[in-house]
């Protein structure tokens, strides 16, 4: 289904992802949610080097470094979005953006480590809230929520506030 168009749908996007929301809750019996597969693969790693520290640390306690439905879901997110892309004819390997070297260069490692560091930020406050974006935003919306309507709304306007402060109206 190449076309000459500049993407999905949003609609058919939206839609589908509420397909594939409600397809977890039937199949899983789990909502949607990705940032605790960072955690969970962070665990992994850290037993290689340090296996006592794993199984005595109350946070893996907690969240047990197994690979599980979730770890699959954040893989099919990555095969899904170059699947898509193929799909579409828009693959391409880019270091960095073009509205990135727009307004900050072509340096590919600034650009890498901008995005790590936006990550850390995005992570660290994610599990600091016991919870994630995508599990407040698309699953608590979806369940009708109010905090998952508050979340989304913030991420609307966190996005909005830093890209009109990164990008200033570029």
């Amino acid at each position: 289904m190449p076309s000459q168009s500049k993407g999905w749908s949003p609609y058919l996007a939206g839609a589908l992802s509420g397909l594939v929301s409600v397809g977890s809750v039937l199949v899983a019996g789990k909502y949607l949610g990705a940032s605790t597969t960072f955690v969970r693969g962070a665990g992994m790693a850290e037993r290689l080097y340090a296996p006592d520290v794993v199984t005595t640390l109350a946070y893996y306690i907690k969240e047990k470094p197994v690979f599980d439905w979730q770890f699959l879901f954040v893989c099919g997110i990555a095969v899904g979005a170059y699947l898509a892309a193929r799909l579409y004819s828009d693959f391409k390997v880019q270091l960095v953006p073009d509205s990135w070297r727009a307004r900050f260069g072509d340096s590919a490692g600034r650009r890498a480590a901008a995005a790590f560091v936006g990550g850390v930020i995005a992570m660290f406050g994610a599990r600091l809230a016991d919870g994630c974006p995508s599990g407040h935003g698309l699953s608590g919306m979806s369940q009708l929520a109010v905090s998952g309507y508050l979340a989304g709304a913030g991420f609307f306007l966190g996005g909005i506030v830093m890209a009109r402060l990164l990008y200033r109206g570029k």
